[in-house]
């Protein structure tokens, strides 16, 4: 059974790029109960060993712990805070949404400013203002009144959305991509705990500006195998194209084939078909090979690292909040076990 619970708390938690302790501190201490050790390795990523039988490959299996977000770049004499993406973030969803920042020693909610409408001349009003232009308010009135609340410039900045259940097995809130992941990573480890199989989780660090903490990660565990356990783009809405629908939700785990970073290594596409077929789990290719992974940076690490990425498919990630069914999060979870077991022998 799904700890829906746990997604509640991995998706509230403030982890933009960089600025993942809050996530890190969840993630440890439901990976400690499980394999009893965890390290943190200079980048900040979380990595727990479970040691099966000596002859059986080692797998690697990861889920990156931050989110899109912002960072503060300047604060004006006024108070209000200019911000720059951290990530794939488009300029059209950002103007009048709800913001937490998060300083060194203080936190604030505040309000991307827009201009009303009654103001607003005819030529501006379906135009959307360059980023550089945007500012959150968090009603201070200078910037020693911002300052005074723990926030300066390098304060980080995320959408503030609360996670909801909207009923009928679908599941609401932010940073899905790849908060999602992670409750699948823990699982996925609980389930494997009592077989022979050696896996080392990795909660990654910094994936959603360049799958840093993954790089550095695969060359420390240095796996035969690894899955990355991603939240990937659904968009099975009204204004798009069924030709152009990279995923659906209820249609189980995503599968990648190929994306900008990486082709999946032949064997390692061949047994996560085969199992899903063996097993009668749904599944779906993504059907658009743009974006990607972890497995990208771990798939060049040392001599090469055979790598694939397992997904389940969320509508709207990369924005203010997410939204996807619970049986999709089941059957990805069951999936990514019976491949991890598949690829250590142990079924065959």
């Amino acid at each position: 059974m799904i700890n829906l619970k746990l997604l509640e708390k991995l998706s509230n938690a403030h982890g933009p790029p960089g600025h993942e302790e809050e996530v890190r501190m969840i993630m440890e201490e439901e990976l400690k109960r499980i394999v009893g050790k965890v390290e943190v390795d200079v980048m900040g990523n979380l990595i727990a060993e479970k040691q099966g039988s000596p002859g059986k490959p080692k797998i690697m299996i990861t889920a990156h712990m931050d989110e899109v977000g912002f960072i503060i770049t300047n604060i004006s004499e006024k108070g209000f805070l200019n911000f720059h993406p951290l990530g794939g973030v488009t300029p059209t969803i950002i103007p009048g949404q709800t913001m937490k920042v998060r300083g060194d020693s203080g936190e604030a909610i505040g309000i991307v400013g827009s201009t009303p409408p009654h103001i607003t001349p005819p030529e501006r009003r379906d135009k959307i203002p360059p980023i550089e232009e945007m500012y959150i308010d968090i009603g201070a009135t200078s910037q020693e009144e911002v300052k005074a609340r723990g926030i300066d410039v390098g304060a980080t900045a995320t959408f503030h959305t609360e996670y909801r259940e909207l009923g009928l097995g679908y599941i609401m809130g932010k940073a899905f991509d790849d908060r999602v992941g992670c409750l699948i990573l823990v699982e996925a480890m609980k389930r494997l705990m009592e077989t022979e199989a050696n896996v080392t989780a990795v909660a990654t660090v910094q994936e959603e500006v360049g799958l840093r903490g993954a790089r550095t990660a695969a060359w420390t565990v240095n796996p035969d195998y690894a899955i990355a356990i991603e939240g990937t783009f659904a968009a099975d809405t009204p204004e798009v194209k069924p030709t152009q629908i990279p995923a659906k939700l209820r249609g189980g785990p995503v599968i990648t084939i190929a994306d900008a970073g990486m082709i999946t290594h032949p064997k390692i596409l061949k047994i996560i078909v085969k199992t899903a077929e063996e097993s009668k789990i749904p599944y779906q290719f993504k059907k658009i090979p743009t974006g990607s992974t972890d497995a990208a940076a771990i798939h060049l690490t040392r001599s090469g690292i055979p790598s694939g990425a397992i997904a389940v498919p969320c509508r709207y990630i990369h924005s203010p909040a997410a939204i996807t069914h619970i049986s999709d999060i089941e059957a990805t979870t069951n999936l990514i076990v019976k491949v991890i077991l598949k690829l250590s022998g142990i079924e065959k």
